[in-house]
């Protein structure tokens, strides 16, 4: 097997670490040139298992230049996201709502993500918040999956709305595409809106039709629940599921060690970003931090179960790890399994 070296990143400040804890990020905490070290991806690549649309099955450009002639479904206008030259006249006239037709391009592999960027991706106590790591999750698998006349594009939710990034082409769409997600105002905490991880994955279904590689990109925690058993589905799992039936898709959980396990700092004020709730725990009590954190191990492991129960892959990130060794290490076990795992359900075509 080749063995692949990899340049850790370099230490946060204990200043930048501290400043992510007693007060909330104003910023990325990632700078675009850390986000994924290209040379070092250059000899991985993602496998792909399920069936894609398109004439071309191979590293080759497009039957013709630019965005594609083949017409696909019409979806309702996003101003300052879509050309107006695409306008549907004949649907937008019939809904009175203005209407945009897509276009499909003869590409190998259209890839899109779902950046979470609800209140609780806002912690991290290693110097970096889950936020900007799912970020640099999907620049590693961006650069990974990338390759001549693909398209990768993106969806960021927050909750009040999902901005929808359209796919291009290219490495420096990419970039674009980072920096846009970088540069997204931080959500302060107490946001209460319409969207969540399930509204979210069902926008993907409804919207993005055409077959390739999906990124859910969250800490999929879902607001007010509690319930720890894995044998009960999660309010994501259905939409996750429908994602999964035409399309190969990998869940990105980023999580940061102080969710998995409580330190010993006395008694602390724990608090809920997205909602009012907030208690005092004494964790220098084993007892008490023993039950958190056998509470917390369930909750992963539910999130797990769901995950898998869906027919996605699934891979964990810590805010205090590298994560371009653990994406590594993934890519390289998926190998193995990408064929098993991503298996579609009866009279689904591969």
């Amino acid at each position: 097997m080749t063995q692949v070296s990899f340049a850790p990143p370099a230490a946060p400040s204990l200043q930048s670490a501290v400043s992510t804890v007693i007060s909330a990020p104003t910023g990325a905490t990632l700078p675009l040139s850390r986000l994924a070290p290209e040379a070092a991806l250059k000899r991985l690549e993602l496998v792909i298992v399920r069936r894609l649309e398109g004439f071309l099955q191979g590293d080759h450009l497009g039957l013709l230049p630019g965005a594609g002639s083949d017409t696909s479904d019409a979806r309702v206008y996003v101003p300052g996201q879509d050309d107006i030259r695409r306008m549907d006249w004949a649907v937008t006239a019939r809904t009175t709502i203005p209407h945009v037709r897509d276009t499909i391009a003869d590409r190998e592999l259209e890839v899109w993500a779902l950046l979470d960027v609800t209140p609780s991706m806002n912690w991290g106590t290693a110097g970096v918040t889950k936020r900007d790591l799912g970020i640099a999750a999907i620049a590693t698998i961006g650069f990974l999956s990338q390759k001549l006349g693909d398209r990768f594009g993106g969806m960021i939710m927050d909750p009040n709305q999902v901005t929808r990034i359209p796919a291009r082409a290219g490495r420096m769409a990419l970039y674009s595409l980072l920096r846009t997600m970088l540069t997204t105002p931080i959500v302060p905490d107490n946001t209460h809106g319409q969207f969540d991880l399930t509204q979210g994955m069902e926008q993907m279904v409804r919207t993005q039709r055409r077959r390739g590689l999906r990124l859910v990109v969250s800490d999929f925690l879902t607001t007010g629940d509690t319930e720890l058993d894995p044998r009960v589905e999660t309010a994501w799992e259905r939409p996750l599921r429908q994602l999964s039936v035409r399309n190969q898709v990998i869940c990105v959980e980023v999580v940061d060690p102080r969710e998995l396990e409580f330190p010993d700092l006395g008694e602390i004020l724990i608090r809920d970003p997205e909602t009012h709730f907030d208690r005092y725990v004494d964790t220098s009590n084993a007892a008490a931090r023993a039950r958190l954190n056998a509470a917390t191990r369930a909750q992963r492991e539910r999130i797990r179960v769901s995950i898998r129960r869906a027919g996605a892959a699934h891979i964990q990130l810590r805010t205090d790890r590298d994560w371009v060794q653990d994406i590594a290490r993934f890519v390289l076990a998926y190998r193995r399994i990408a064929g098993q795992l991503h298996t579609p359900p009866r009279g689904v075509s591969r």
